[in-house]
């Protein structure tokens, strides 16, 4: 035969089980560091609009403008639990879910320099 056979040398069993350890940990690295991407890029930014959401939710009061998740424009003319009740024209009142909400325009707040109702000829 041309060929000899290769056989490995035998290692020491306490260097094999700290090479398998620190492999094993190695390996495990690029996991960590995704899931740490993941939290700072997606999971933090989303906990904190939950956490805006649910104070804008909670400060609503009598008077405010809201506009609901399908698009609805009023005024909130009672407050409830886990309800409004919303005026959306002169007689008209819906009662919407809380939840639903996806802004709150205070009365308090001020308007764009280019609203069309603020503009008048000179």
């Amino acid at each position: 035969m041309f060929f000899s056979p290769a056989y490995a040398q035998a290692a020491s069993p306490a260097a094999g089980a700290a090479a398998g350890g620190a492999a094993g940990f190695i390996a495990f690295v690029p996991y960590l560091a995704i899931f740490a991407i993941f939290y700072f890029l997606i999971i933090r930014p989303q906990q904190a609009r939950v956490k805006a959401h649910r104070a804008m939710i909670d400060a609503v009061q009598k008077g405010d403008e809201v506009v609901t998740g399908g698009g609805l424009i009023g005024k909130v003319v009672r407050v409830m639990d886990a309800e409004l009740e919303v005026e959306v024209a002169t007689g008209v009142k819906l009662r919407v879910v809380k939840g639903t909400l996806a802004e709150v325009r205070s009365r308090n707040a001020p308007t764009p320099a280019n609203d069309p109702v603020k503009l008048t000829k000179a």
